[in-house]
């Protein structure tokens, strides 16, 4: 019994190290990156309203989206995810979100743009 207790306990430890690590992680990555000051606030919140709620993200969004760029858009909707402010969301539907909304923006950023 005592076995299972300190199992127990020797568990928690290592997911609240593993989530703090990921936070660390990710802060890190966020500073390290400049990611915080390379979108205006205007397509922080386009962005974060089509990824986080229900919406759709204009061309221009996504042009600042794709500099914005990959490791930071990444580590931006973790750190998100991490907050307990959103822990009532679905991770699994944010990540299919955060990776349609990247692939469509880069998409679009890599097509031809129609003759004049």
């Amino acid at each position: 019994m005592a076995s299972l207790n300190v199992y127990s306990i020797l568990m928690v430890f290592f997911l609240n190290y593993g989530l703090v690590m990921a936070t660390k992680e990710n802060n890190q990555i966020i500073k390290e990156n400049s990611c915080e000051t390379k979108m205006g606030l205007p397509y922080v919140l386009e962005a974060f309203t089509t990824i986080f709620k229900t919406g759709s993200i204009s061309n221009k969004c996504c042009g600042k989206l794709v500099v914005l760029g990959k490791v930071c858009h990444l580590a931006l909707v973790k750190r998100t995810l991490e907050n307990p402010r959103f822990k009532d969301l679905n991770p699994a539907t944010i990540i299919a979100k955060r990776i349609q909304t990247w692939n469509n923006c880069l998409a679009l950023i890599d097509s031809p743009s129609p003759s004049a």
